[in-house]
């Protein structure tokens, strides 16, 4: 073995050991201390790309939380206000059923007309100061708002809330008037001089594009009762929220003349309920009977409108005869086959139709009849076109207030007139179709909530997962780091105790030189 002592590579190994460990020592030290495992780039280049990333998204997962809960916020405080939309609605409409009420003078139903615009000056209220932030919710100007619920880029989802005020809530309206039409002839015979009130084969009336006179058939009369049940049997348009009603109520124009068949004559009085041209019931009259009297026709006609299943009614108001259906087209046909008798009726005592008067004044049978189509009302919440094809579904007999291809006229509450009967009847078909839309709107507000808590729920379990993940990269595994420190220690002190032997080498070739 050589001594020599120009260059004690000894010491120096050992010192470039001792460096090495001091180093391992301090950075289980900096682990120890921080608690993490990378605490630069240097401890794990690619893992601190990862573990950033990771960070990243569970931070904005965290954002994307409290956004979505700034979109329960709008919805709560929308929908709070939305119910108090309602609770006004809801007096409207029992102020305007109050209205619908004869027995109110016009007095009264002047005050329900200023109390009903008053709740439509709250509305507007309500809709006016609603809001979020300085946002307006319930003018129509909260449309298609982004929350951002996700970590990434396009991770949204829209809220819009529609106008609650009272100019935009209401109702799409169609009105049939429902027409009559008189003629010295027979039933059928009024209908074919008439074709507005004769379906006749390719007619056709679209609502929202859906054809709704399916179930007539050729010379059937115009019915608004079977279109409405149409309208309302459609899936396509109960799923856009139109419905329909109709009515059918004749006063005679005339009041009540007793009349008596003369000698040997006859008199049918033939009635028609429904689109079938054929009659339902028919009442004859003969000399026999003497003096016919309203009651007596009132009682007849109810009689045998129960007995055949038909929804006809008759009273006798003022001396006047008065004929309700549930909006079937209503039709009478009166046959005098006269043999001289000296017998003359005037149908206009029957409906409310001009003058026809069926007398004897040529032998044979001689025929006066009347129609009357009942009224038609459609609504929806929506905006929808009406198309007709020919002439019988839009003229005289629907008497529609639209003409074919337009949109139906939009009702809004502050055009609810509840002075008269008709207006109080159509302003709780426009209450109930904006009652309808207001709820509507609330309850997509509550799956709106419903989906933004989802997203909230789903980000917070997303986010410890993330977290997690990272975790494992980033943080120090403590048990692990103290053995590593622990030996490193260890080594540490055996290193400098074999550096104080390694420099203690050159002092021996003092010995030789003694």
């Amino acid at each position: 073995m050589a001594l020599t002592i120009n260059h004690n590579y000894q010491s120096e190994f050992t010192q470039l050991n001792l460096s090495r460990t001091q180093m391992s020592m301090n950075s289980s030290l900096e682990k120890l201390s921080s608690g993490y495992r990378i605490n630069s780039a240097k401890d794990d280049a690619s893992g601190l790309f990862i573990a950033d990333q990771l960070k990243l998204v569970a931070d904005a997962l965290d954002q994307g939380s409290r956004n979505a809960l700034t979109g329960i916020s709008v919805s709560q405080i929308a929908e709070t206000s939305l119910s108090q939309v309602y609770d006004k609605l809801k007096d409207m409409y029992t102020k305007a059923q109050d209205a619908a009420n004869d027995v109110n003078g016009a007095s009264a139903r002047q005050a329900l007309q200023t109390d009903i615009q008053k709740l439509a000056s709250a509305i507007d209220t309500i809709a006016k100061t609603s809001e979020y932030n300085g946002l307006s919710l319930l003018d129509g100007t909260f449309t298609d708002k982004s929350i951002h619920y996700g970590a990434r880029a396009d991770q949204t989802t829209s809220i819009s809330i529609s106008s609650a005020r009272s100019s935009d809530l209401g109702a799409n309206v169609l009105q049939g008037a429902g027409a009559t039409n008189v003629g010295a002839s027979a039933y059928t015979a009024l209908l074919a001089a008439d074709p507005t009130f004769q379906f006749d084969t390719g007619e056709t009336l679209q609502i929202a594009g859906q054809d709704v006179l399916t179930g007539f058939t050729n010379l059937d009369a115009i019915d608004a009762k079977k279109i409405a049940d149409n309208i309302n049997n459609d899936a396509t348009l109960q799923g856009q929220g139109i419905t329909a009603s109709a009515s059918n109520e004749s006063t005679a124009a005339s009041t009540w003349t007793n009349f008596t068949v003369g000698g040997t004559d006859s008199l049918a009085l033939s009635f028609f309920v429904g689109n079938e041209p054929t009659a339902d019931f028919t009442l004859t009259y003969t000399n026999a009977d003497g003096a016919v009297t309203i009651n007596d026709v009132v009682s007849a006609i109810n009689t045998q409108a129960s007995a055949n299943g038909l929804n006809l009614v008759a009273s006798a108001e003022d001396n006047y005869l008065v004929l309700k259906s549930d909006g079937e087209t209503i039709g009478m046909q009166a046959t005098l086959t006269d043999n001289g008798g000296g017998t003359a009726t005037n149908v206009d005592q029957f409906m409310n139709v001009a003058s026809t008067v069926v007398d004897d004044g040529t032998l044979g049978a001689v025929n006066g009849s009347a129609i009357q189509v009942g009224q038609l009302t459609v609504s929806g919440a929506d905006a929808y076109t009406v198309n007709y094809g020919d002439v019988s579904a839009s003229g005289a007999g629907l008497d529609l207030n639209i003409v074919s291809g337009n949109t139906a006229t939009k009702t809004s509450l502050n055009a609810l007139d509840v002075t008269t009967n008709s207006g109080a009847e159509l302003a709780l078909r426009v209450l109930d179709q904006a009652i309808k839309t207001v709820d509507a709107q609330r309850a997509q507000l509550g799956s709106n909530q419903i989906e933004f808590q989802a997203l909230i729920d789903n980000n917070d379990f997303s986010a410890t997962q993330t977290r997690e993940a990272e975790s494992r990269i980033r943080n120090v595994d403590f048990a692990k780091e103290m053995s590593d420190f622990t030996m490193q220690q260890t080594l540490m002190q055996s290193g400098m105790a074999m550096l104080s032997q390694a420099n203690q080498l050159p002092s021996m070739v003092l010995q030789l030189l003694q």
